[in-house]
């Protein structure tokens, strides 16, 4: 039998090929950056003498390691997923998020004194769409505003050296008010809480509720949602896709595997 992988390469896969391809990149990334400093200091009238030049060699192969590592986590190899199964096609959503509008107002006893935050990022447009379902049966504005947690999550260390921020836009005093945090995916847990930590930055509501579109379970933090939009039962190596078409320009919830 051939050990031909499926792209004709010995000994590797498709998958195997991309992620040695992944990680050439990175590698080659840092070396060039490393060699630009090498070549630029080298060439400096007035060098180091030869006692020094074996320090200044240790500091630029130091700096190309770190460089690599840096390099590495900014750039985190992306593992090939496969689709199993659509959760939720654009009609079921409507009709859960229309569900979810009636939820929220029936368990806060109207809109008085309610506000929806959108958990950034596609927690954005979901706070919006409820809002927009609210007003349109109950005649009355919600307040809506978005929330970045980024610079809030307890892996942000690990998860990129250099975070994308985005701006929190609460345009309201949300003091005594009955604050309902929208999300797409409630999974660890996790990013709740960085949210409930963000928004008390803001001021101190009378009530923090939590709407999501979907929980898959997996929690590890003790945190559960007032308002779930379906429950869905998951495997460690599967994944939720919200797809929305203000994001992603589709609408439909995706099972992914990883593979």
């Amino acid at each position: 039998m051939s050990d031909l992988g499926e792209d004709g390469i010995p000994g590797l896969t498709r998958r195997s090929w991309s992620l040695t391809k992944q990680a050439e990149a990175c590698f080659f990334a840092a070396w060039a950056r490393s060699f630009q400093l090498y070549s630029a200091v080298t060439k400096l009238p007035e060098f180091p003498d030869a006692a020094l030049t074996s320090h200044f060699h240790v500091l630029v192969f130091g700096g190309f390691f770190s460089d690599l590592l840096l390099t590495w986590r900014s750039n985190p190899i992306k593992m090939p997923i496969r689709e199993k199964a659509e959760i939720m096609t654009a009609t079921e959503m409507e009709r859960a998020l229309n569900r979810l509008a009636h939820e929220i107002v029936e368990r806060n006893r109207g809109t008085k004194n309610l506000a929806l935050i959108g958990i950034r990022r596609r927690g954005v447009p979901l706070a919006d769409r409820l809002a927009k379902a609210i007003r349109e049966f109950e005649k009355v504005p919600v307040p809506v505003g978005y929330l970045d947690i980024n610079l809030y999550r307890d892996d942000l260390s690990t998860v990129s050296t250099q975070p994308v921020i985005q701006r929190t836009e609460i345009n309201f005093p949300i003091v005594d008010l009955s604050v309902v945090l929208v999300d797409d995916v409630l999974y660890t847990g996790r990013t709740v809480r960085a949210a409930m930590d963000a928004l008390l930055d803001y001021g101190r509501p009378k009530f923090i509720q939590l709407c999501v579109l979907i929980d898959r379970g997996h929690r590890e933090l003790p945190i559960e949602a007032n308002y779930v939009g379906k429950s869905v039962q998951t495997a460690d190596n599967e994944i939720i896709e919200v797809k929305l078409t203000e994001v992603d320009q589709k609408e439909c919830v995706l099972l992914v595997e990883k593979v």
